[in-house]
């Protein structure tokens, strides 16, 4: 055979091998080996999306505010014209209001909440084409001065991702929630410089468990997004802190304990000020009969006019807050910016502006350990070290009782700064300030956002399983050879003791604990008609759902 005849001859069956290999993964799941190579390559997707999100933000920063130095945009906007400064935020939630009215049902941008949910409830999967347009929202938000974080929009970036891998490979939900994880871990790794953190922020928030199986492919995609980001910044952390010196660990315990418990107040007070701005918003564009794209950009409008006076809202807050950790700023100023960033915070994600709250977290615990940081220091000062030693503990509080995640937040506020030295005093505010806050929200502020959407992933699967399991797949039809007698079933009907074949096992089984019934009839209502029997679900077949699903859940969770 001919040389050129033969190496067609190779390419011919290497060809034929991949499509060999890509049926096998399609039909019967990736291998472990193949598995990792799989996460590796979502890790670098997910990197790039990061990068290109932050990169996004900063030239489109540049661009409107016309600076190049978006680092120091406060101090910029300080010398713009007043219109200028009301006029870019309406805009910007102008264009977010369109974009989220034409591609989401709800007009509402897509975060890290959403994540949670497509990792509980559907097989590791989010929502492709709103998480696109959320995406594009957040990036406009962001660039244009809403007052979140880029964080929320990453998370969801990189689940699209992993969603689109995962429908390709036609991953089952144990596959399909490991691969969300990979992509997580590797967006949040990518944005903050943070490997460590980024793959326990997947395991601890998204997938909420610990389980062995996926720690390797999640710490192979975080390492992926992490070599990313520092191709282009290097290894250098997000901020520089001013060396403490010789700190009273030990004589200051106590006051770390009350810094913890003062944030995980202030944590609450953020949560419950978005979820009143939520609700205000709602209420006043039902009374209003506003149109739902007209929302973000009265939001946006707000915060202009709130900048003129405090430019410190406009953005993810960074110069802020790196004042703050330097302890440049007096007591009186951190307690103004501290509630104004709350009051934007909130104007900006009530008004559905998008973006996310880590940063914002971030900036309001510094703010605020500083000031407490300044009151301890200024009441004694033979036993204190550096105010700006509880600006750090401060940070890390606040944010680890936003997310619910003490462990992972604990590390991006190490990794961010590249203080080790002061572990012991973040770690007990921030164990201080999570106790408290999840005692008085549902955990966290992503999980208090699906409860009040009816959706109770906070009490963890034997709440939640039971809303995705359909009456209607689970009953017994007619035809069925055990199934019930359709006299008794009309005379649970005519009893009012039924249930939509509409409806899940989160109605049907305190239906059940109420009448006693061994079966309840399942019906077809209609408006107008009498209902319609469509079987019957029995109470045994609906714990035997229940059973497995909790079985194969607590599987996953210890393997």
């Amino acid at each position: 055979m001919s040389e050129p005849g033969f190496i067609a001859q190779q390419f011919g069956m290497a060809a034929t091998s991949c499509k060999l290999g890509w049926q096998v993964i399609r039909h019967r799941g990736p291998g472990k080996i193949t598995f990792w190579f799989i996460a590796l390559l979502i890790g670098i997707a997910a990197g790039f999306a990061a990068l290109l999100f932050r990169k996004g933000i900063n030239l489109l920063q540049s661009t409107w505010y016309g600076t190049e130095d978006v680092k120091n945009l406060h101090t910029f906007i300080s010398g713009l014209e007043w219109y200028w400064v009301v006029l870019i935020p309406t805009i910007g939630g102008l264009v977010v209001g369109f974009i989220l009215h034409h591609f989401t049902h709800d007009a509402r941008a897509r975060s890290v909440g959403d994540v949670i949910l497509g990792a509980a409830m559907h097989d590791g999967r989010v929502e492709t084409k709103a998480g696109v347009a959320s995406a594009f929202a957040s990036l406009i938000t962001l660039s244009t001065g809403g007052s979140s974080g880029r964080e929320g929009p990453v998370v969801h970036i990189v689940g699209v991702i992993s969603t689109w891998v995962s429908e390709k490979i036609n991953a089952d939900g144990i596959t399909g929630r490991d691969l969300l994880g990979c992509a997580v871990a590797a967006g949040v790794s990518a944005s903050f410089n943070a490997p460590i953190a980024g793959a326990l922020f997947a395991l601890e928030v998204v997938l909420r468990h610990f389980a062995v199986h996926a720690f390797a492919p999640i710490v192979i995609a975080s390492v992926a997004g992490t070599v990313i980001n520092r191709i282009e910044f290097g290894g250098v952390t997000e901020f520089v802190l001013p060396t403490y010196g010789d700190l009273q660990f030990y004589v200051e315990l106590p006051a770390f304990l009350l810094l913890g418990l003062t944030c995980g107040l202030v944590a609450v007070a953020l949560m419950r000020s978005i979820f009143w701005a939520e609700d205000l918003g709602n209420v006043l564009q039902a009374r209003t009969r506003w149109p739902r794209w007209l929302r973000p950009a009265v939001a946006g409008a707000l915060l202009g006019v709130i900048a003129l006076w405090f430019p410190h809202i406009i953005g993810v807050g960074y110069e802020t807050m790196s004042l703050a950790l330097m302890g440049e700023l007096t007591f009186n100023e951190v307690i103004v910016f501290a509630v104004l960033k709350v009051t934007a915070v909130a104007i900006t994600l009530g008004g559905r502006m998008g973006g996310g709250v880590f940063s914002p977290s971030l900036m309001i615990g510094a703010l605020t350990g500083l000031g407490f940081g300044l009151v301890a220091t200024g009441v004694f000062p033979d036993v204190s070290g550096s105010s700006s030693l509880y600006a750090l503990a401060g940070m890390g509080a606040v944010a680890a009782a936003v997310l619910g995640a003490p462990i992972s937040t604990t590390l991006i506020v190490f990794e961010m700064t590249g203080d080790w030295q002061t572990g012991l005093a973040v770690m007990v505010a921030v164990s201080m300030s999570t106790a408290l806050a999840s005692r008085i929200v549902d955990r966290s502020f992503f999980l208090t956002q699906m409860e009040r959407r009816g959706i109770h992933l906070a009490a963890g699967p034997q709440a939640y399983l039971l809303a995705m399991f359909m009456v209607a797949r689970i009953m017994r039809r007619p035809d069925d050879p055990n199934a019930a007698d359709e006299a008794a079933c009309w005379e649970l009907i005519n009893a009012g003791t039924y249930i939509d074949g509409a409806a899940t096992l989160e109605a049907a089984m305190p239906m059940f604990e109420t009448s006693g019934a061994r079966f309840l009839p399942v019906v077809t209502l209609s408006v107008g008609a009498p209902p319609e029997l469509l079987g019957a679900l029995f109470h045994v077949d609906a714990l035997k759902a229940y059973n497995r699903a909790l079985a194969a859940t607590a599987a996953e969770e210890h393997s």
